[in-house]
């Protein structure tokens, strides 16, 4: 069967695209719907192939530009395009780096005003490093596909489960790039290639790599000594993972300490395991600890709280600029490993880690926090994209508050949402908010606030009851918030 059911007649037309959306799409109007067209850039004339058409809106993919927009550029990767067949793992390099980083900001601001009626009192200056070999983290997944002559290894098309046909990725380091073709070679001479659905790839801070296959069935000896031949022809160091995340493991046990992520500045190492999460961009992520440490205006007689805290990530920078930290985190795990990490870098007596539910955070749990510090007098935030909602609410209600929160946030919705509460319900004032450009080429955007206490509210406000409203609509704290609408 192909890829389509019921093949369609084509259908195209062609617009003039007025902006882009918050997935990196152009948006145009066509007989009173909105349009959204994958490939298309503002201010540009294109022909687009209508893919959905619904009552309200329209989907398409360009396939002609007749008015070039003149931060168009040439993509650099061959795998990339708005077509069937295309990567997935970027969206946007046909758009200039610079070009991108300014639409984020805009991604930013917007969300903040249309979701939260927010706005920042000062924008800050967006942080951004190389555009192209910087994910140091991915996940591949592993195709036996006969009718494209064996192996695949590589991201998802574009909308789709397909897997991209692709030897090169101009986002991954070039070690990993160049490694491709053999990686496809290497799973299509295995027994149990069609049961290892996906590589996981983590490069440390020192260039040290590891290739974690995802293993559905015990690999044979001759498996595991053609992997391990692998390893030691390429310089990377291969682990098997069996189950879940927790089950993965070096073959070579000495290696199971070898990753580590550097943080100069502070003179910290964290060890990390191939499966944890770490930030993909190593120079990204040492530029975003320094600015949040000092946006933080951490002090040495401060005492510092960081929620969602994982590895270490930030507190044991923190812990280098001030008197104490604690770093909460749900996972007992890695709380365990983070309480190590202090170990290993001398700060064990500055640190403390616990393990609580963060997305169930209550008042109690603040105040007894707060008891157990002696006070405390910086907050630094960095959540999944579910974001905080119920530390949001904590702090927008109880009157022991500390001077400043640094909310770090790999989803805008959810953080205008928790700016919303913070400010309408507690009085917080946004002092700033940046971007920093953490996934180039992608619609991903990461951000960072400044926020420090004001006066409560004496009662809610009409932009407060309606936060809540819709909040309370969503039937769980942990939902993917989205623009309601992309007409504004």
């Amino acid at each position: 069967m192909g890829r389509r059911s019921k093949e369609k007649t084509p259908e195209y037309f062609t617009v003039d695209v007025e902006r882009l959306d918050q997935e990196g799409r152009g948006v145009a109007k066509r007989d009173g719907k909105v349009v959204f067209i994958v490939g298309a850039l503002p201010g540009e004339r294109v022909t687009y192939e209508r893919i959905r058409n619904k009552p309200s809106y329209e989907m398409g993919r360009v396939t002609a530009v007749h008015r070039e927009s003149v931060q168009r550029v040439k993509p650099a990767c061959p795998n990339f395009g708005h077509g069937p067949g295309s990567c997935g793992g970027c969206a946007m390099q046909h758009l200039d780096p610079l070009a991108q980083v300014a639409y984020k900001e805009k991604v930013l601001l917007d969300t903040l005003w249309h979701i939260g009626k927010v706005r920042p009192e000062s924008v800050l200056a967006p942080i951004y490093g190389p555009t192209w070999n910087y994910r140091h983290r991915a996940r591949l997944t592993v195709r036996d596909v006969a009718k494209k002559g064996g192996v695949l290894v590589g991201f998802h098309e574009k909308s789709s489960s397909y897997v991209a046909d692709m030897t090169e990725c101009r986002i991954l380091p070039k070690k990993i790039s160049d490694m491709l073709p053999a990686m496809r070679e290497l799973v299509a001479s295995l027994s149990i290639r069609q049961r290892m659905p996906q590589i996981e790839v983590a490069v440390g801070g020192d260039g040290r790599t590891a290739l974690v296959f995802r293993i559905l069935e015990e690999p044979t000896e001759a498996d595991r000594r053609a992997m391990l031949e692998f390893g030691d022809a390429h310089g990377v160091d291969i682990w098997f993972q069996p189950k879940g995340p927790e089950t993965a493991h070096a073959v070579r046990p000495e290696n199971e300490e070898a990753l580590g992520l550097e943080l100069p500045e502070f003179n910290v190492r964290i060890a990390f395991k191939p499966t944890d999460f770490t930030q993909v961009n190593h120079a990204l992520n040492e530029t975003m600890v320094g600015r949040a440490v000092r946006l933080l205006d951490v002090r040495p007689e401060h005492k510092v709280a960081d929620f969602f805290c994982g590895l270490g990530n930030f507190t044991l920078p923190l812990a280098r600029r001030s008197a104490r930290v604690i770093g909460i985190e749900g996972s007992e795990g890695l709380v365990a490993r983070a309480r190590r990490g202090a170990e290993s870098n001398g700060l064990k007596d500055k640190t403390e880690f616990v393990a609580r539910n963060l997305f169930t955070w209550c008042e109690d749990d603040w105040n007894e926090l707060n008891a157990r510090m002696g006070g405390i007098d910086r907050v630094l935030i960095d959540p999944p994209r579910e974001g905080a909602l119920a530390l949001s609410r904590v702090l927008a209600a109880t009157d022991v508050r500390p001077a400043r929160v640094v909310y770090v946030s790999c989803n805008p919705a959810t953080l205008a949402r928790d700016c919303a509460v913070l400010h309408h319900e507690g009085g917080w004032h946004i002092r700033a908010a940046g971007i920093m450009n953490m996934f180039p080429h992608t619609g991903h955007v990461e951000s960072i606030a400044v926020l420090e206490p004001g006066p409560k509210p004496e009662k809610l406000s009409e932009e407060a009851e309606s936060i809540e409203k819709r909040i309370a609509a969503q039937g769980d704290d942990n939902v993917k918030i989205r623009l309601e609408s992309e007409e504004d």
